[in-house]
Parts: C-alpha cells; sequence; structure tokens
C-alpha cells in the first residue's frame, strides 16, 4: 500500500516532473480525503490556488499538500485515541460500536455529507484542518452551534425526493434532516461536471483564480477564500441562494442526468491528464 507520507515527498521534490508531482498529491488523496476524493481534490485547488497550467505555479502543488497533511496529523491522533479505547471497551466485554459512529467511519453513501461524494462542488469552505478538529470536537461530545459540517447557521434548504422533504445545509449541503422513508436518495448535480474537468481544473484559471466562464453563466460552488472573492459581488437580498435552483434537487432528474452522464460506454475509461 503506498505511502501517504512518501508520496507527500514526492510533492516536494522539485526535481519531479509537474505532472508526476501531481499525480503523487493525487496518491495522497486516495489514502486521506475528509470531503471524498473529488471534492477534497476541488476544495484544494481553490485553498493553494492551483491554475488551470501547473507550470504557472508548481508551488500550489505543495501548499495543497501540506494543507492536506496537516489535517491528516489531527486525524491520526484522534484515531489512535479511538483504537485504543475501543480496545479496552472489547476487554471490558463491550464490543458493540457504540453511536454515533467516528466520523471517519461513516458510510459514503449513507452518511450526511453523501452529497459531497456525488456533487464534489458542494462541501464546507473551512480549510481541512478545521473540518477535521470540528469533527474531533463533536465526536468528543461537543455541540457547536449551526451545520455539523460548516457551521451555517442560515435557514435550511428543502429538496423534495418526490413523497418526502430532506432538510439540506444552506451552504454545503449537510443533511440535516433525511427523509422520513428511510431510504437513499440520489442527489442531482447543480453543476454538470466531469471528474475530467475537475482533475485538469477546467474550474480555475491560469492565474489561480476560479475560472468565471466555467460553466457559462455559472460561479464556481465553493465558499473557499478565492470563491468568496467572486461570491461576494451577487446579491443576496430576496432570492435563493446563488447555487440554490427550486427545480433541482433530489427530484427531477432525467433532465439533469442527461447533461451530467457523458455519451460514451460507462466502461470507458479516461486517461487523467495534469
Amino acid at each position: 500500500m503506498p505511502s501517504f507520507l512518501t508520496h507527500r515527498a514526492r510533492v516536494h521534490d522539485a526535481r519531479l516532473p509537474l505532472h508526476q508531482r501531481h499525480g503523487a498529491l493525487r496518491t495522497c488523496l486516495t489514502l486521506f480525503a475528509p470531503y471524498g476524493l473529488r471534492a477534497t481534490y476541488h476544495h484544494l485547488t481553490l485553498s493553494a490556488a492551483i491554475p488551470r497550467r501547473l507550470e504557472a505555479d508548481p508551488d500550489a502543488l505543495v501548499r495543497a499538500v501540506e494543507e492536506l497533511h496537516e489535517a491528516r496529523v489531527l486525524w491520526l491522533a484522534r484515531a489512535e485515541e479511538y483504537a485504543a479505547q475501543r480496545r479496552a471497551e472489547k476487554r471490558a466485554g463491550r464490543r458493540a460500536v457504540p453511536n454515533p459512529r467516528p466520523w471517519w467511519l461513516r458510510s459514503r453513501w449513507d452518511g450526511p455529507d453523501r452529497v459531497w461524494h456525488q456533487d464534489p462542488f458542494r462541501h464546507p469552505s473551512m480549510r481541512l484542518f478545521e473540518y477535521v478538529r470540528r469533527q474531533n470536537a463533536i465526536l468528543d461530545g461537543a455541540e457547536p452551534p449551526g451545520c455539523p459540517a460548516c457551521g451555517d447557521e442560515g435557514p435550511r434548504v428543502l429538496s423534495s425526493t418526490g413523497h418526502g422533504w430532506i432538510e439540506l445545509c444552506r451552504g454545503c449541503r449537510w443533511v440535516l434532516a433525511p427523509c422520513p422513508c428511510g431510504q437513499r436518495h440520489r442527489f442531482v448535480t447543480e453543476i454538470p461536471f466531469s471528474w475530467n474537468g475537475i482533475w485538469q481544473r477546467a474550474h480555475m484559471s491560469d492565474d489561480g483564480m476560479p475560472n468565471p466562464h466555467w460553466p457559462a453563466g455559472q460561479q464556481v460552488g465553493c465558499g473557499t477564500a478565492n470563491a468568496r472573492k467572486i461570491r461576494s459581488r451577487q446579491p443576496e437580498a430576496g432570492g435563493p441562494h446563488p447555487q440554490q435552483s427550486p427545480a433541482r434537487g433530489y427530484g427531477d432528474r432525467t433532465e439533469a442526468r442527461r447533461a451530467v452522464w457523458p455519451r460514451t460506454h460507462p466502461c470507458v475509461r479516461h486517461t487523467l491528464r495534469s
């Protein structure tokens, strides 16, 4: 199994070609990605200002992997404490896993953060170590105000499932109240995307700022520092959230799927380019 620290060192190695250093960052993300692989990478492109052309700012890769490493250190410390706690509980005969489960053991499809795996543009705006610290505090019994993920205290967003309603965080789409039926519902993305487009940073410009022309007529759907500069110029009074579409949610999937799914056989694997 590849080592996080080994590939972190490869990201730092200026003697390597940029595409290899970029690939090492991806390997680090396969080993630790608090928001999910695609959403975490999208977050890092904004927080570390990774330009579309890596040659424009090679140091952006170092900034990205260091933010990831800082969050991973916090997670490792808490995970070791939890492992020691579970060993003691098992010796005492308490083998059942207590609820709630630790945030890093949640199912990506059944957890409240499942939207981030289906829509990688929806994730908290805070830096990764801040998110990990917040989740560790919740695991220890703290009750921070607002959304458990991002802290947003604004009104909740209602999304229809066709037979009920799901309450979502306005900022990151964390599921605050699931559908009463108890079944899993797929979230329809508001911005059509492909993993290749995210990986090649089509949403970024060469200067490390979000591309204002991607996609046409829409802004990048994330609240990190660079994106907030763009979003702050949009009016907030009245009307829905800039990224909120009343007609989009867990229902009305047909039209959205036509825009999202590529017109190629699903077995075809595209080559990821830097």
